[in-house]
């Protein structure tokens, strides 16, 4: 364990997916449902907006929706419980909802500013990518776990792809004991 106590993870968009389980007529749903946006030219889903929680339901013809926007799983849960209520309500059959979380967006302040150089080869150039010309950030891809992890010169850091939050947490775990185990940590 790292000298210095993990920072706790903010979760800031939560992405989950769930089936209607039947085809979707989206010009009459976009008719129907308050709050919608359709253009198939532009987009080949339709856009459903919901201020509590604060997120967006991607319906597609399929039957697929995608819910974004969600600032923790309980919230993108509720949001994909709305958008079934919903298409209940304008009388399609829907099936229970069952949500499977496609990736956590989260953040963490790992208090320290960082020699990304040094981090760049320390923790192995072939889980890292750093092109400072490109992108100020290092992409970090730590073996073993299901995330990656961007970090900036400013000690911040933003962990995507997880599918649980303690996933994402133990990510910035794993990446501050590294950087400790590099010297690279005040």
């Amino acid at each position: 364990m790292s000298v210095q106590e993990p920072p706790a993870i903010n979760v800031e968009n939560v992405v989950a997916s769930a089936e209607v389980g039947q085809e979707l007529d989206l010009n009459e749903l976009n008719n129907d449902l308050v709050g919608s946006q359709y253009n198939e030219d532009n987009f080949p889903g339709l856009v459903y907006r919901m201020q509590e929680p604060k997120s967006a339901a991607l319906v597609f013809r399929s039957g697929n929706v995608v819910c974004t926007g969600a600032k923790g799983v309980n919230k993108v849960e509720t949001a994909i419980e709305q958008v079934f209520s919903e298409l209940e309500r304008l009388g399609i059959p829907v099936e229970t909802p069952e949500p499977v979380i496609q990736n956590i967006v989260s953040g963490a302040d790992l208090d320290n500013q960082l020699n990304l150089n040094a981090a760049a080869i320390g923790l192995g150039l072939e889980q890292v990518e750093y092109e400072p010309e490109q992108f100020p950030g290092l992409v970090y891809r730590p073996p073993e776990l299901n995330v990656v992890i961007l970090l900036f010169g400013s000690g911040k850091a933003v962990i995507t792809g997880a599918q649980t939050v303690e996933s994402a947490q133990e990510g910035v775990e794993v990446v501050m004991d590294e950087l400790d185990g590099l010297g690279l940590l005040a």
